[in-house]
């Protein structure tokens, strides 16, 4: 990657399918297997991040992918999580030679308007004890703790949080 101070940073949708995608995601399961002792568990169905039920974006610095992320509607069940059309992000990656340059919170950006405008009213996600770069990033970006939910409800390191999208202005 060059060494550019201020790299030209593009944002595309991708298919959660395909292969770059995917060499992205076999990347960030080895890095939570570094810091957790094992890969993500969570079950993820590649379709459910195609529109119109999610989105999912890739960010190129050039023709390099440095980083990724995606929503998915949640199935909420009653007081599970807040909001009446939730999404839950998910896959939020930027690659270690990339941190520190904005990368995620554009990615992280582009998720929440892309939600948004398919009429989402919070946006909601799970992370981790062990990723104090990932809490940091979601909290600046106006992340509020909320209550446990989905398939790491009971995980100890699990940090559940969520931020109430605005609705688009007309």
């Amino acid at each position: 990657m060059a060494t550019d101070p201020a790299p030209v940073l593009t944002l595309q949708r991708a298919s959660y399918r395909d292969a770059g995608v995917q060499h992205l995601v076999a990347t960030l399961q080895s890095e939570y297997a570094a810091r957790y002792g094992g890969p993500d568990d969570t079950p993820v169905e590649p379709d459910a991040f195609a529109p119109p039920s999610g989105d999912f974006v890739v960010a190129y610095v050039g023709d390099e992918p440095v980083a990724m992320g995606g929503w998915r509607w949640h199935e909420q069940t009653p007081d599970q999580v807040p909001g009446r059309k939730p999404v839950e992000v998910k896959r939020m990656y930027v690659v270690g030679r990339a941190r520190g340059r904005g990368f995620a919170r554009a990615v992280l950006r582009r998720l929440e308007d892309s939600a948004r405008s398919c009429g989402a009213d919070w946006s909601v996600l799970m992370t981790g004890e062990r990723q104090p770069e990932a809490v940091a990033l979601y909290r600046s970006c106006g992340y509020v703790d909320i209550p446990a939910f989905g398939y790491y409800a009971e995980a100890p390191l699990a940090i559940h949080l969520g931020k109430q999208l605005d609705p688009l202005s007309p």
